[in-house]
């Protein structure tokens, strides 16, 4: 991973915890956060379905 791609991927991270921390309903806000990152890690081929937390 490239220093930009580092740059990028951490500016992403900042912005979803900042979108949690001002949102009105935060449990919403981090399923929508956890929805996202599921399709993205998908999208590259890992299996997501081991990784929830019953």
């Amino acid at each position: 991973m490239t220093d930009k791609e580092q740059t990028n991927m951490l500016i992403d991270i900042y912005t979803n915890l900042q979108r949690i921390k001002s949102a009105a309903d935060r449990d919403k806000e981090i399923d929508y956060q956890i929805k996202a990152a599921k399709a993205k890690l998908e999208a590259s081929g890992i299996v997501t379905e081991n990784l929830d937390i019953h």
